[in-house]
């Protein structure tokens, strides 16, 4: 893929969660893609499409912020701040490091490292 083509696909992922659309989100990956955050991991496009509206029937507001996309060959790193909110209302913050691998033109990899505490210590001060 070209790099252009991985911003665009990432961007995608963005708009994805963003506008709550969990087929948009799930139809990046290959069939057999991997989705993977701390302490779970799901397989194939229907378990992500399923995990994604399970999400958002809980999580109605999604914001994202790409801070910054760093790509190599087929892969990226991608550095993004997430905030959603819950049903009742509670505000959730994180700085996301994300590796995605891709394979012919679809993402194989979205592996996330979510760091939530720092959000936390910087409300306590």
């Amino acid at each position: 893929m070209q790099p252009e083509e991985i911003r665009a696909t990432i961007e995608q992922a963005r708009e994805a969660w963003v506008k709550g659309d969990a087929e948009a989100f799930a139809s990046l990956f290959s069939p057999d893609g991997e989705f993977i955050v701390p302490g779970n991991r799901w397989v194939g496009r229907e378990a992500i499409r399923q995990v994604a509206t399970d999400f958002f029937a809980s999580h109605p507001s999604v914001r994202i912020d790409i801070k910054q996309i760093i790509i190599e060959g087929d892969r990226a790193a991608v550095e993004w701040y997430w905030e959603d909110k819950n049903q009742e209302g509670r505000l959730n913050r994180a700085d996301d490091a994300i590796l995605v691998d891709f394979q012919a033109g679809q993402i194989a990899r979205f592996r996330e490292y979510i760091d939530t505490a720092t959000w936390e210590d910087r409300d306590n001060l």
